[in-house]
């Protein structure tokens, strides 16, 4: 039986390289490496988890799903889920706060050179993200984001090299701003939005905050329009 990802996971999925052997960090029950394996995308797979409940759980469903000869759960903190031998060769984290992941790769960082891909989905502080690998000489090369259930989600495809990132293409995404989808333009209308009602909560005699408050607003809306 197939499995059915979320919208969100579903596009991390088509980012994945195929035939990759995949370290899937927080791997949420394993869905994303079942899926990807039953479809045939990629030949084999760590579904790595750091507590004990969704490790087991990634347990079940790769046993339910027939498939525990080619994807193996591990219970181990981020990029120790895996060592050199197993030949990883694309790594992805999703679902996670953008700083978290940084913090993720940088803990592991020995474990990267040999990864040819890395496939990253944070749920906020992208700029975090992105500064950590322009500092870490990974390029991004592919940029997508969409809505799901009301939420916005960026994902981030990097590989090894280098490439000048400037505050603003941290902040937005290269790719993101070059674009500017609907979607993008609605998330930051979002942000735009709650900034504008922050401003108007902040005494006008605070005028640190509100000099810094306006600074964003004015910068996002040169980046939307």
């Amino acid at each position: 039986m197939d499995t059915i990802l979320s919208k969100r996971l579903q596009m991390v999925a088509d980012f994945i390289p195929k035939k990759s052997k995949l370290l899937d960090v927080g791997s949420d029950h394993a869905y994303l490496p079942i899926a990807l394996v039953e479809a045939g995308h990629i030949d084999a797979a760590i579904a790595g988890e750091v507590v004990k409940g969704p490790f087991e759980s990634a347990q079940k469903n790769i046993a339910a799903s027939g498939l525990d000869q080619q994807i193996e759960a591990r219970l181990a903190s981020g990029l120790a889920a895996t060592t050199l031998e197993d030949g990883i060769t694309a790594i992805s984290i999703c679902g996670m706060g953008g700083r978290l992941i940084a913090e993720i790769l940088e803990a592991g960082k020995d474990k990267l050179e040999a990864v040819e891909t890395l496939t990253l989905q944070p749920n906020n502080r992208e700029d975090d993200l992105r500064r950590w690998l322009r500092d870490n000489d990974f390029r991004i090369q592919a940029e997508q984001i969409l809505e799901e259930n009301g939420k916005y989600y960026e994902i981030i495809q990097a590989v090894h090299g280098s490439a000048f990132l400037s505050a603003l293409d941290c902040r937005f995404g290269p790719f993101l701003l070059k674009e500017k989808s609907p979607i993008f333009i609605a998330k930051w209308q979002r942000e735009l939005d709650k900034l504008q009602y922050a401003l108007s909560c902040v005494p006008e005699d605070n005028q640190l905050d509100r000099s810094a408050i306006s600074q964003k607003i004015k910068t996002i809306e040169e980046m939307i329009s």
